[in-house]
């Protein structure tokens, strides 16, 4: 269900799986409960979520000091996050900022609207693998459902394996799970800063020669001069 990136007195950090669910589902267990059983934990406070489909890092907090603390950062959108993603096709645009309402769609799928009353925005930029595939370095800045998928699929660009976004499929590809994955997060607690990255253990095309050269680019996702945009 996950491999263990931190346990500290404060907040533990997990990569999840792809596939597994946040919480019970039809599951015998759900990841929250399965951590707290792991590492015998009365409370465990998750500050974000992740679909099912997505893999990588998940932030909890052990505390109400420390979930007070890391939830203001999340609202206040301090805490900063990067996705990974790959994707065939040619985008509209390789770089630039995703922003617009979602809306509901059909069969739980959600759309990105021309109104900007409540919105989703996503800044990304990309580089080509050589493969007919695209890696794309997301930077969410607010969390909505869904809000990456769709921010991709509104470029023409589905994320590779989507269920529910990736619809026309390309003969070269033969995607064995979803590619995104939460790859970085970076947060101050107790006056201390913490960065991590994780790459992405699953996936014939994650583990592949070709991502892995180009992931070398965006290793240190922070290092980018980001557009300043408003939410």
């Amino acid at each position: 269900m996950y491999s263990l990136k931190v346990n500290s007195d404060s907040f533990v950090l997990v990569s999840k799986y792809p596939g597994t669910n946040f919480h019970k589902g039809n599951a015998p267990v759900g990841l929250v409960q399965k951590i707290r059983n792991d590492l015998g934990l009365k409370t465990l406070y998750p500050l974000h979520r992740l679909d099912i489909v997505t893999s990588g890092l998940l932030l909890f907090a052990k505390d109400r000091k420390s979930v007070r603390a890391l939830a203001a950062q999340f609202r206040e959108h301090t805490i900063s996050k990067f996705y990974i993603a790959l994707a065939g096709a040619h985008p509209q645009k390789k770089q630039g900022t995703v922003k617009g309402d979602m809306v509901r769609g059909r069969n739980g799928a959600w759309l990105l609207s021309r109104t900007t009353t409540n919105p989703a925005v996503t800044s990304f930029i990309s580089t080509g693998l050589g493969n007919g595939l695209r890696l794309y370095l997301l930077k969410p800045l607010t969390g909505k459902t869904h809000q990456l998928r769709v921010a991709l699929k509104s470029l023409g660009v589905p994320v590779l394996g989507d269920p529910v976004y990736y619809k026309k499929k390309d003969s070269r590809f033969s995607p064995d799970r979803t590619y995104l994955h939460s790859f970085a997060i970076k947060f101050t607690l107790e006056g201390e800063e913490y960065a991590f990255t994780d790459i992405p253990e699953t996936g014939s095309y994650f583990i592949s020669d070709e991502f892995t050269t180009a992931l070398q680019k965006y290793a240190d996702p922070w290092s980018f001069k980001w557009p300043n945009v408003k939410v």
